[in-house]
């Protein structure tokens, strides 16, 4: 059976995805929550993929210098209709995206790498 890998992004996701990056990290920079979970929360939104038709969005999120952000995504899936509602008005699209979010763990396993890379028994094979 022969496996299908998932298509390319078209560019119209790429350009949607970069506008809601680009509206959520503005509402993040703001801290426009009543959410107390999220009111102090230093939050980066470093990437989102949206689905096909445009109706499912699922942002990815960090916190700078802190590894911490799971716990706050139950906060951010609450403050999700709001953010939601933002998008609706920033935004010139028919339907306003459902959004999930993910912890964003490509800086740790470059750290991890990095990390390996650097051990002794690595570093004694390169040489």
């Amino acid at each position: 059976m022969k496996r299908v890998s998932p298509a390319a992004p078209t560019q119209r996701q790429l350009r949607v995805s970069e506008e809601i990056r680009h509206v959520l990290a503005g509402i993040f920079a703001r801290n426009e929550f009543r959410d107390p979970d999220l009111a102090t929360a230093v939050i980066t939104v470093t990437e989102v993929r949206i689905s096909p038709d445009l109706r499912r969005a699922t942002a990815f999120v960090a916190r700078l210098g802190r590894t911490d952000i799971d716990g706050l995504l139950p906060a951010l899936k609450r403050a999700a209709p709001y953010l939601r509602g933002q998008l609706a008005h920033a935004l010139r699209l028919r339907v306003a995206p459902d959004l999930s979010f993910q912890p964003d763990l490509t800086l740790e396993e470059a750290t991890k790498i990095n990390r390996l890379l650097h051990a002794p028994e690595v570093a004694r094979d390169l040489d």
